[in-house]
């Protein structure tokens, strides 16, 4: 059975995204170059943050069209991340509310990629 093991989010300036999730996930990449950045995680799940001004930079679309998920295991674990983002400075699009499957809100990244914060549904 193949499994997703790497989410790519198209980035202006991969040394800033990079600086942004380095401060948001505290941990440092695991490979960076001028137009590639990588973060590892666990189960071989990889972030990649390629720049839109690579050479070999193709996408037909335009915009942030999905959402990087971060599922905790309690809705104190939502609140405490929602503040540490808040003064962090990270701008929150949607602030903490009750939806189907619990609490969540949603911050974004440098270029506006959603990041959601929720309990598994």
């Amino acid at each position: 059975m193949i499994q997703p093991n790497l989410f790519v989010l198209y980035v202006a300036d991969p040394t800033v995204s990079s600086a942004f999730y380095e401060r948001l996930l505290g941990r440092a990449p695991l490979r960076s170059f001028p137009t590639f950045v990588a973060f590892a995680f666990s189960d071989h799940l990889h972030l990649g943050l390629w720049s839109e001004q690579a050479p070999n930079f193709h996408s037909g679309g335009t915009g942030q069209r999905m959402e990087f998920g971060f599922m905790v295991d309690s809705e104190a674990e939502v609140e405490a991340l929602h503040a540490r983002w808040q003064a962090l400075g990270v701008r929150i699009e949607q602030p903490l509310a009750r939806a189907v499957f619990g609490l969540t809100f949603v911050a974004l990244d440098p270029d506006g990629h959603r990041l959601r914060v929720c309990l598994p549904d």
